[in-house]
């Protein structure tokens, strides 16, 4: 979003303050043309045979970003069969899905055998289950690379203590049940987690899946995650996602040499191609100073934006109403009856009462991780397309929330409760 004379303007040109007044707030928006041009990025940056952009559904799970993705020509990463079923209503073909869940049943994964999808397999106990039901089967594993790259913790996925994953050290005995059992592993996955700044981190763990993958004979892809960082402050850095890009590349097709045959690199982003597309605008319920802060209190909370309280996530903020004012410091806090705060000591144009305050990097795990915490109702989304905003996703209401309540008739039968 970028500022002019006239006031903040979303990427693509369209007035947000016009967009709040057609939908209201709180509400999630999404730059179409951000998600296309950070998918378009990612392609140019890889010069290997084939390449497989799986967009991980996780992020942000609206069916209309699906669509939209799917035009591109991504794929989908998907950790539950629910997401799988989405990916199938969106209109994507079973084996352009592939399926990385973590401690899920088994009958999730049978499941998703039976629809066609590609599963990836994370745990030995499964693997062995796996193959005694479908003997022969395909099937890519999911290793953990006992890697750290940097980041939050709560993010980093592919270390010893991580849960995610078999052991690269359980190699031995992954390959006596893959003989036994018959089964054809069609490809080989890492994922080390979010926030990648240091491509020699993301390179390393890379060789130690090249390294694993010599042990299979039959592979057709490669799985190498995703977890590369895009920009939350004004001053941040990401990742460099063309020299990753011009490094793995020239790496990974001499491992198609080596191996005998061309095979596909697979990424499976989220946050990189959909988290700079996304806005949360909220209203100003109250603007407060005690003797310690001056608190902008907002009509959302972290039932709708959690990153902040449970990452310590930076989200950059701005006043939509105000663009040109005087900036001044405040807590900006949520509406739910907890700690729950977006925003401290963060200096911002001066906020008033009804004012529009635009969130940032709001379009991966905002929406997909909201609540009805404190009873309170998802907010609505929309699409910035082509010039146009469209309703993707009304906002809910107490009739929705209460829908799958079933009242006793017969409970305190006796019991006058009217109030």
């Amino acid at each position: 979003m970028k500022l002019s004379p006239d006031g903040y303007r979303l990427p693509s040109g369209a007035d947000p303050l016009e967009v709040v007044h057609q939908h209201g707030t709180p509400l999630f928006v999404y730059d179409a043309q951000v998600i296309r041009d950070a998918y378009t990025r990612m392609v140019r940056a890889f010069d290997v045979p084939a390449l497989s952009i799986n967009y991980a559904v996780k992020a942000l799970q609206n069916i209309n970003i699906l669509k939209l993705l799917g035009d591109l020509g991504a794929g989908l990463d998907c950790v539950s069969i629910y997401e799988v079923e989405a990916g199938l209503q969106a209109g994507f073909e079973p084996r352009q899905i592939i399926f990385t869940p973590s401690a899920v049943s088994f009958e999730e994964i049978k499941f998703a055998h039976a629809l066609g999808v590609r599963v990836n397999i994370d745990a030995i106990p499964l693997l062995e289950r796996f193959g005694v039901e479908f003997p022969g089967a395909s099937v890519c594993l999911r290793f953990n690379p006992h890697v750290f790259a940097g980041g939050h913790r709560k993010i980093s996925v592919g270390h010893i203590n991580s849960k995610f994953g078999i052991s690269i050290h359980q190699l031995p005995h992954v390959l006596r049940l893959v003989k036994r059992l018959d089964l054809r592993v069609e490809g080989v996955h890492i994922h080390t987690g979010s926030d990648i700044l240091d491509p020699d981190v993301f390179l390393a763990a890379t060789e130690i899946l090249f390294n694993t993958a010599k042990a299979f004979d039959d592979l057709e892809y490669i799985d190498f995650g995703s977890g590369f960082k895009v920009a939350y402050r004004p001053d941040d850095i990401e990742t460099d996602i063309e020299t990753i890009g011009q490094r793995l590349s020239a790496r990974f097709n001499d491992f198609c040499k080596e191996y005998g045959k061309d095979l596909t690199l697979m990424l499976e982003p989220g946050k990189y191609l959909v988290s700079r597309a996304g806005y949360f605008l909220v209203r100003t319920n109250m603007v407060k100073q005690t003797t310690a802060a001056v608190f902008a209190g907002v009509n959302s909370g972290f039932n709708h934006l959690i990153r902040p309280m449970l990452y310590d996530a930076y989200h950059h903020i701005v006043n939509l109403s105000n663009p040109h004012g005087k900036p001044r410091i405040y807590n900006v806090v949520g509406y739910i009856c907890e700690t729950d705060t977006f925003a401290i000591d963060r200096p911002i144009a001066e906020i008033r009462e009804g004012d529009i305050l635009a969130i940032f990097n709001a379009g991966a795990y905002a929406f997909s991780m909201a609540s009805n915490y404190n009873m309170r109702p998802r907010p609505a989304e929309v699409l910035i397309l082509d010039g146009k905003a469209h309703l993707i996703r009304r906002a809910e209401t107490l009739d929705d929330m209460m829908r799958t309540q079933i009242p006793l008739p017969d409970l305190f039968p006796d019991k006058d409760i009217t109030v």
